[in-house]
């Protein structure tokens, strides 16, 4: 499977984010890519008041990243904001075309770091997997990074391949961090992760706005390919017999015991 990270800097205007994904979804299918990953807020950045922008999974921004991915004949996966409950919003990963329509709720909120996500975004409550041309593909949110539990449960469910949509913080050690992680959480659940974050900005600020470094990492922990901190594209093919071959020499997932 040809999948595609789209690594861009979203701005806090939600209808110039859906010219920066339409112009991604069009390079990735002109390469072919039958799966994009854009980063988690791609609707709107942080840093600005998200309950203004929030709209349904069905709403009018959905509805045209849906009609740019059916148009192109491929899956996009990319972050919104939707409607919760009492004032705040969800972190929804919007997942849209060629035959799949779903949506996954970020699970674990970014209390962390001197920032308090759980203020202004109503936590998800389920893993969800996906089909995409016949392979599981499991969806998780930047901060789920850390939490080694979905990732094996995505895998229990049947996900080969992990997306880790992300507006990565800032900070001494955090790219350090996110190699880690991500590496880590593939060999937890020996899939594909696909990891596509926000460019970094090149601004300081307390918001997680990004610092790029998105990368495919293959079941056994190694990185494929990476970029740096600037806006950038991968595109990437995946052997969905590389996880079978990774789980006979490395049966993590039958071993388990707690």
């Amino acid at each position: 499977m040809r999948t595609a990270l789209a690594q861009i800097s979203s701005t806090a205007d939600p209808r110039a984010n859906l010219e920066l994904a339409a112009a991604e979804i069009a390079a990735a299918a002109a390469a072919g890519a039958r799966l994009l990953v854009l980063p988690e807020a791609t609707m709107c950045r942080f840093g600005v008041p998200l309950a203004p922008v929030a709209e349904p999974r069905d709403g009018p921004w959905a509805g045209e990243l849906e009609r740019l991915a059916d148009e192109a004949g491929i899956t996009v996966v990319a972050g919104a904001f939707t409607p919760g409950e009492g004032g705040r919003v969800r972190n929804t990963l919007l997942v849209r075309g060629a035959g799949v329509r779903a949506s996954y709720d970020k699970v674990h909120l970014y209390d962390a770091f001197g920032f308090a996500e759980s203020d202004t975004v109503e936590p998800g409550r389920e893993p969800v997997v996906v089909d995409v041309d016949g392979v599981g593909v499991g969806l998780a949110t930047c901060y789920d990074v850390r939490f080694p539990g979905l990732f094996t449960a995505l895998a229990e469910r049947g996900a080969s391949v992990v997306v880790v949509a992300a507006s990565w913080g800032a900070g001494p050690g955090k790219v350090e961090q996110w190699d880690l992680l991500t590496r880590a959480r593939a060999l937890d659940s020996t899939c594909f992760v696909l990891a596509c974050g926000q460019a970094d900005p090149g601004e300081p600020s307390e918001a997680p706005l990004g610092v790029g470094a998105s990368r495919v990492v293959d079941p056994l922990g190694a990185v494929v390919a990476q970029l740096g901190p600037e806006p950038g594209r991968l595109v990437v093919d995946l052997d969905p017999a590389a996880v079978q071959r990774a789980r006979a020499v490395l049966p993590v997932l039958a071993n388990r015991r707690l």
